[in-house]
């Protein structure tokens, strides 16, 4: 698996590795969209029982992820050390994703134990494809220029999973439900489930493994104990967690604002996109183009003060679509739209940085502890995608929110603070974390020198 230091990454491998994140995009757009709705307006279950779910859900992940990153990081095998997990994981993530919604008929009670036992799966399926996926692009060229190339395009593709979702997701549920919103949502997960497993499958096949695994000596206690003192790490992870949650909190509540606020009743505005489904298909055109604006300018600027600019973006876009009319559907896409391009800077930023961090802390402590190391991107991910969907269903739940009733002002308030005045808000220590990162170009530019020369001393 040794290469020369910076071999050229073919742009088959590039889209190979890239498309790879389109199952976890397509996964984590459509629950965020349609779990917390599913299951209590369409199902009947609480939304603080609902949040309570998330929230342990998350709890049980932040045992499995640094787990499975260091299982990743310690596996030895002729396909590699990531790739076979690509290869041998996609079928339990495609069935535990579709079982989610595949709910039979059952009382309210019995549907909360499906959602603790199907989510939970699904969550852990995520997690032992997704962690070495990510660990992959840390070994996928010694170059963080290469690796930042790279990332890009995941990027891109994780924008494209957006795209999908707010453009066929509204249109397949619809068709497909006939009337029937849950049966609609059950089928529209089962196609995205099943395109997931090819996709995995092929990004398995397109990709390489180019540096070569050195041995372990440290414990996985002890590689943690490295990470949790690395002060650039930290500041990464609650970017990322809060950028996310800020994101999640409005996906989530977007459905029950679209219903109960602005009074929508489902109908196209836009070609066959109604507003929801607009609404999402704005933010994903954003975040494409931020993924490739951010691209571009990190090579001018340091990457964590683009994040703060991102961020900055992300309120006012936020405040700018709480500002105009319910009926402005135009004005408010545009907003949505520059939410977006903010959201783009952080994922194509933080998820870049976290490889940057991972050679780091091999040129520094000698340790490769990579798939460890990004499985906080994971982990971000999912803390920041589980606790926008858990807070905004405790303040559905201490505001009165009753499923298909007609809201009252409490209500309608706590549907205003989760969708939009919560996510501005969370945006702030989300920027404020970055102020505490120290690796800037300089920096990465001697850690990539130092461990070049490492490596071909031990060739």
């Amino acid at each position: 698996m040794a290469a020369e230091p910076h071999e050229k990454i073919r742009l088959k491998e590039k889209l190979g590795y890239g498309v790879g994140d389109v199952p976890s995009g397509l996964y984590l757009n459509f629950f965020g969209a349609y779990l917390l709705f599913f299951f209590v307006d369409l199902g009947g279950v609480a939304p603080a029982a609902m949040a309570l779910m998330m929230l342990l859900s998350r709890v049980f992940d932040a045992v499995t992820d640094p787990i499975m990153g260091a299982i990743s990081d310690r596996t030895r095998t002729r396909w590699g050390r990531y790739r076979p997990y690509l290869l041998f994981g996609a079928v339990p993530f495609g069935i535990t994703g579709f079982a989610i919604f595949a709910a039979p008929p059952m009382s309210t009670g019995w549907l909360l134990v499906w959602a603790y036992v199907t989510y939970g799966l699904a969550m852990l399926a995520f997690t032992a494809v997704n962690v070495p996926y990510s660990g992959l692009l840390g070994v996928i060229s010694p170059s963080a220029k290469q690796r930042a190339n790279v990332t890009a395009y995941r990027m891109f593709f994780s924008g494209l999973a957006g795209i999908v979702v707010g453009v066929l997701a509204t249109t397949l549920v619809r068709e497909l439900g006939e009337g029937d919103e849950a049966r609609g949502i059950m089928l529209t997960m089962g196609i995205f489930a099943a395109v997931s497993v090819f996709i995995f499958w092929t990004t398995f096949a397109a990709t390489k493994e180019r540096i070569p695994a050195a041995a372990t000596n440290n414990s996985i206690s002890g590689d943690l104990g490295i990470l949790v003192r690395t002060g650039a790490w930290i500041a990464v992870a609650v970017s990322a967690v809060f950028g996310v949650l800020s994101i999640s909190s409005r996906a989530s509540t977007a459905r029950f604002f679209f219903k109960y606020v602005a009074g929508d009743d489902g109908a196209p505005v836009f070609l066959f996109l109604d507003r929801f489904g607009l609404f999402l298909t704005a933010l994903a055109l954003g975040q494409v183009t931020g993924v490739i604006l951010g691209y571009r300018l990190q090579s001018r600027f340091e990457k964590a003060h683009l994040i703060i600019c991102g961020g900055t973006l992300k309120i006012i876009g936020i405040i700018a679509f709480a500002s105009v009319p319910l009926d402005a559907v135009w004005p408010q896409t545009i907003a949505q739209y520059l939410v977006g391009i903010g959201f783009g800077f952080l994922m194509v930023l933080a998820f870049s940085m976290f490889t940057d961090i991972a050679e780091y802390i091999d040129w520094k402590s000698g340790q490769q502890m990579t798939a460890l190391t990004v499985s906080a991107s994971i982990f971000a991910v999912k803390i920041g995608m589980g606790l926008g969907g858990a807070l905004p269903g405790l303040v559905l739940d201490l505001t009165g929110f009753v499923a298909g009733a007609q809201q009252s002002a409490g209500a309608i308030a706590g549907i205003h603070f989760a969708f939009a005045v919560m996510p501005a808000l969370i945006l702030i220590p989300a920027g404020a974390a970055m102020l505490f990162y120290r690796l800037d170009h300089k920096t990465i530019a001697t850690v990539e020198a130092g461990l070049a020369g490492r490596r071909a001393t031990s060739e």
